[in-house]
């Protein structure tokens, strides 16, 4: 019996030590970072507007024939299946310790071509422009809101206008977490209508890199006019 005993602990050491490995290799760095060529795009629109594949995949399948980096390609297809279906390309990549920022740029967009993503955490892709992540109830429930949708009635938050340059801020936050704060333009209504402000939301992890939700901080108003 104490034989066996031995043997089920073995086996879960190893398991455990295995997953770790695993986990660990499986991290995002900046090899994955490729910055597109000036033809690229044409290249590749003209071969995949002649191709049968999904379009999207066929971009990925160009970058290994335009010279990306491995790292570059797998992390596109790995963005591909996690957006379902979306082409991006990593531009930029920053490491905050327990998690790590990257930019994306999304070439097929009409609008908003950059984006932002946290890597190697808890998950392991969390999408900086995901607003049901947001604590948007809170900030609806502010006076700050309130005040602004009484000048702009149909203001809501959209994803950021990320410029592939500018970083979040980040901080200390709670029991050695950490925390950035990204801000988001306020619309009246379309991606096209008038700005009415940016809203301040925290990205919070605790210290091993799990995200623990998005908390409101306030809102800029409408510049002047």
């Amino acid at each position: 019996m104490r034989n066996a005993s031995h043997l089920i602990f073995m086996l879960l050491f190893v398991t455990c030590l295995m997953a770790q490995s695993k986990h660990s290799a499986t991290k995002i760095g900046p090899s994955a970072v490729w910055q597109l060529p000036p033809q690229f795009m044409t290249a590749a629109h003209r071969a995949c507007d002649q191709s049968s594949s999904e379009y999207a995949s066929c971009m990925i399948t160009q970058m290994a024939k335009a010279d990306a980096p491995a790292d570059a390609v797998q992390f596109s297809r790995a963005l591909y299946e996690e957006s379902h279906g979306e082409f991006g390309v990593m531009t930029g990549f920053q490491d905050e310790g327990p998690v790590a920022f990257a930019w994306i740029t999304y070439p097929l967009r009409a609008n908003t071509n950059y984006g932002l993503l946290f890597l190697n955490g808890r998950p392991p892709m969390v999408n900086v422009e995901d607003l049901k992540l947001l604590d948007v109830k809170t900030m609806k429930r502010s006076g700050q809101y309130q005040d602004l949708k009484a000048q702009f009635p149909r203001v809501d938050v959209w994803p950021g206008d990320r410029d592939g340059k500018i970083w979040p801020n980040a901080q200390t936050g709670p029991n050695g977490g950490i925390q950035f704060t990204v801000d988001y333009p306020l619309r009246n209504g379309c991606h096209a209508c008038s700005l009415a402000g940016s809203a301040l939301f925290n990205w919070n992890f605790d210290s091993s890199g799990k995200f623990l939700g998005t908390s409101f901080q306030g809102m800029i108003g409408p510049p002047l006019q």
